[in-house]
C-alpha cells in the first residue's frame, strides 16, 4: 500500500470524462480497431496562418521570454475589449473589467477558490462542462445540480432551484451556446438570470466559449448585454474554439470588475501568466480578419448536417443545434448512456461521450462532437446505421 494518501477532496471529484474516454479508446486501438473519434470538442481544423506568423515572429522577440504579469498585456486586454465591442456592442474597461486567462477552464476552476468557503453552494448546471463541479468541490464547496431538461430548452429553471440551497449559494454557473446540449438562450432568459441573481446576491457566472461557432445566420448574444448584468456578472471566452487554439491556452474573463479582482488575486498566487508571444498572437487573432471564423462555422454546418441527417435516417431522436460543434443525441430505447458508447466503440470503432458523465440529468444521450471531416462523419453513419438500433425512445 502506499504510503501517499491522497487529499479527501479528491475523492469527491469523478473520474475526467475524457480521460476515461481516452482510456477506451487505447483499449480499442490495441485491439487494432479503425477509430473513429467523435468524443473531444477539440477542433481538427488548423489554426489560421496570419496568427501562427504572429506567434512566430513574437516568440523570438527577448522582451517575451520573461514573467508575464498575471492580469495579462493591456495590449491583450485592450483588443479584447475592442472585439466584446464590435461583436456584442459592449463596452469594458480594458483594465479592471478583463482578465486575461490560460484557457477559460482555468478561469473557471479558480473562480469558487475566490468567493466560496466551506458549506457554501453554487449552483451548477446537469449536464454540464464537468469543471463547474470540480472547482467547487476543489474549493471546499457544495454543488447543487440544477437539472437540463429537454422539455424547457436546456435552460435552467430559476424559479424551481431548491430554497435551501439558494440560502447558501454564491455562485450560478450557466453556458450558452451550451456543452454538451449545443442549447442556445436568448438576451430575454439572461434578463431574467440577472435580475434573479441581483436579488439574491448572487455571482453569475457565464461560460459563452462557443459563442461564435454559429449556424443557419444564428448570432448568439452576450449575457453582458443585458442592462445591469456588470453589477453581478462575468463572461468566460476562449480562443480555443473561434480560433481554433485549443492547444495555446488563452483565453478572458469580462465584466464585474470586483468579481475579476477576486479572481486575479487567485492568480497571483498560483500561475504567472500567458506567455506574452501567445498573448501577441491572440492580439492578431482578435483584431485581424474574422472571414476565417465563418469558414470554419461553414465546415461545422456542413458536418452538423451530414451527421444529424444520417442519425435521423437511423431511427435516432436528435435536434439540430444552431450553435456549438456538438450534436445531442437520444439513446435507444432500454439502453444507457454508457452501454451505447460502449457498444458504439466495440462493434463500430466509434467514441462518442456518455450523456451522464456530464452529470446524472444526461443520462439517456450521448454527445457527438463535429471535429472530423464530412468523410468520416459519413462513415460514422454508415457503421451506426449497421448496428441497426431499435427506434429512439
Amino acid at each position: 500500500m502506499s504510503p501517499f494518501r491522497l487529499a479527501d477532496r479528491l475523492s469527491q471529484l469523478p473520474p475526467y470524462l475524457f480521460a476515461e474516454i481516452d482510456r477506451l479508446k487505447q483499449d480499442a486501438l490495441r485491439r487494432g480497431m479503425d477509430i473513429i473519434n467523435l468524443g473531444i470538442g477539440d477542433p481538427d481544423l488548423p489554426t489560421p496562418p496570419h496568427i501562427v506568423r504572429r506567434l512566430a515572429a513574437a516568440a523570438v522577440d527577448p522582451k517575451n521570454h520573461q514573467y508575464p504579469s498575471y492580469e495579462g498585456l493591456l495590449a491583450f486586454r485592450e483588443a479584447a475589449a475592442a472585439w466584446y465591442e464590435r461583436r456584442f456592442g459592449v463596452r469594458l474597461h480594458p483594465a479592471t473589467e478583463v482578465l486575461t486567462l490560460i484557457g477559460s477552464k482555468e478561469g473557471i476552476g479558480h473562480l469558487p477558490l475566490a468567493f466560496v468557503n466551506p458549506g457554501d453552494v453554487v449552483l451548477v448546471p446537469s449536464p454540464g462542462y464537468p469543471v463547474y463541479q470540480a472547482g467547487t468541490v476543489l474549493a471546499g464547496g457544495t454543488p447543487v445540480f440544477l437539472p437540463l431538461r429537454e422539455s424547457t430548452g436546456y435552460l435552467v429553471d430559476l424559479q424551481t432551484i431548491p430554497v435551501d440551497a439558494l440560502r447558501r449559494a454564491k455562485i450560478l454557473f450557466l453556458n450558452y451556446p451550451n456543452n454538451p446540449t449545443g442549447a442556445t438562450a436568448t438576451l430575454e432568459y439572461f434578463a431574467e438570470a440577472v435580475a434573479f441573481c441581483r436579488e439574491r446576491g448572487l455571482i453569475l457566472c457565464h461560460d459563452a466559449a462557443y459563442s461564435e461557432i454559429a449556424f443557419d445566420g444564428y448570432r448568439p448574444p452576450s449575457l453582458l448585454a443585458v442592462e445591469g448584468a456588470k453589477e453581478v456578472a462575468i463572461e468566460y471566452h476562449s480562443l480555443s474554439k473561434t480560433y481554433n487554439m485549443t492547444g495555446w491556452r488563452v483565453g478572458f474573463a469580462v465584466g464585474n470588475a470586483e468579481i475579476l479582482a477576486g479572481l486575479g488575486r487567485i492568480k497571483t498566487n498560483v500561475d504567472s501568466g500567458v506567455f506574452q508571444a501567445i498573448q501577441e498572437a491572440g492580439i492578431e487573432a482578435l483584431t485581424g480578419p474574422q472571414d476565417c471564423v465563418a469558414r470554419h462555422c461553414k465546415v461545422y454546418q456542413e458536418r452538423r448536417d451530414v451527421l444529424v441527417e444520417g442519425l435521423l435516417a437511423a431511427g435516432f431522436k436528435v435536434e439540430r443545434p444552431k450553435a456549438s460543434f456538438y450534436v445531442w443525441i437520444t439513446v435507444p430505447r432500454g439502453v444507457s448512456s454508457a452501454d451505447l458508447t460502449k457498444r458504439l466503440l466495440s462493434e463500430a470503432g466509434i467514441v462518442m461521450t456518455p450523456g451522464n458523465g456530464f452529470g446524472e440529468h444526461g443520462e439517456g444521450y450521448v454527445r457527438a462532437a463535429l471535429t472530423l471531416d464530412v468523410a468520416r462523419i459519413r462513415e460514422a453513419v454508415h457503421r451506426i446505421r449497421k448496428l441497426q438500433l431499435r427506434p429512439a425512445r
